[in-house]
């Protein structure tokens, strides 16, 4: 499944996850901090949806309420069947 997700409230402009059997095969983000997302991509490749729900959820930007990592939460939440994170 590859899961398109335009951002709000930060730098990036566009998301692009695949997901296959509910592990993170590849990410693709424009705009934003290109080091910290290149980093971050790779981080989440190979790893479950879910880990990474739980792991990057309710991470904030300076003063933002989101993030990037949050915001790529908030993707992977839209498109995959997760229970909310504690």
């Amino acid at each position: 499944m590859t899961i398109e997700f335009n951002p709000q409230g930060v730098c990036s402009r566009h998301m692009k996850i695949d997901v296959e059997d509910g592990v993170i095969r590849a990410v693709e983000i424009q705009g934003g901090c290109p080091g910290n997302l290149q980093a971050i991509s790779r981080l989440v490749v190979g790893m479950r949806a879910e880990d990474v729900v739980e792991r990057l959820e309710g991470i904030r930007c300076g003063g933002k309420p989101t993030s990037c990592p949050d915001q790529l939460t908030r993707a992977l939440r839209q498109a995959l069947p997760l229970e909310k994170a504690q």
